[in-house]
């Protein structure tokens, strides 16, 4: 059972009547998405939402908006929100994304949380013992997928900082160096991410989804 009840488009009234004339501008849309109905719930967060969803997700700068999507779906993969992956999926596939980037970006994106847990654990253990033992895990996917390294790398670092790794994000962000990724895309892709983990959270805080 959701926690709170969406917000049809004749139910919206002030600030989220003026964000829902936004987002069919913005997004080419006559009927709003689902998701957002549930932001509307709560109109300050559906405006700030929004305005950085366009910004660090639909907006190009430093990174592309595909790049930018295929950073989101690996965020939404690792924060399990079902209704987010579903809509981002048809969403990004018009916009040129193939459903097997997606699905490989969020392979990625595992993989990267897997070598969290342990490099988080060696960090915060209070022991310098487990620096000495291998690591034992297998990480082909990095290489094994039709994602280039430059993708592959801003995945890793969003997500290394999502799960709060420090050796993995200062890792992350030298190897994004060395492949050529600018700071400011580097900081472009934190942002979208950031933006992504405020979304997926608040749906499935309200919709268990």
């Amino acid at each position: 059972m959701a926690f709170a009840e969406p917000v049809a488009a004749d139910q919206a009234v002030d600030k989220a009547a003026q964000v829902y004339e936004r987002i069919r501008e913005v997004l080419g849309v006559t009927e709003i998405p689902e998701i957002f109905t549930y932001f509307a719930t709560v109109p300050a967060f559906l405006h700030d939402f929004f305005m950085n969803f366009r910004k660090f997700v639909l907006g190009d700068g430093k990174l592309d908006q595909k790049r930018k999507l295929l950073i989101a779906a690996a965020v939404c993969g690792q924060n399990g929100s079902q209704k987010w992956l579903e809509y981002l999926t048809e969403f990004a596939e018009e916009r040129g994304a193939s459903r097997e980037e997606l699905v490989e970006a969020m392979a990625v994106g595992a993989t990267n949380s897997m070598y969290n847990v342990l490099f988080k654990f060696r960090d915060i253990s209070g022991s310098d013992v487990f620096d000495g033992m291998g690591v034992g895990l297998r990480a082909h996917t990095f290489q094994g997928t039709s994602l280039d390294g430059e993708t592959v790398e801003l995945i890793n670092l969003s997500l290394s900082d999502l799960n709060g790794c420090k050796p993995c994000t200062t890792a992350h962000v030298a190897k994004a160096r060395q492949v050529g990724v600018s700071d400011e895309a580097i900081y472009e892709a934190i942002q979208c991410a950031a933006t992504m983990v405020a979304g997926t959270q608040f749906l499935r805080s309200v919709t268990g989804e």
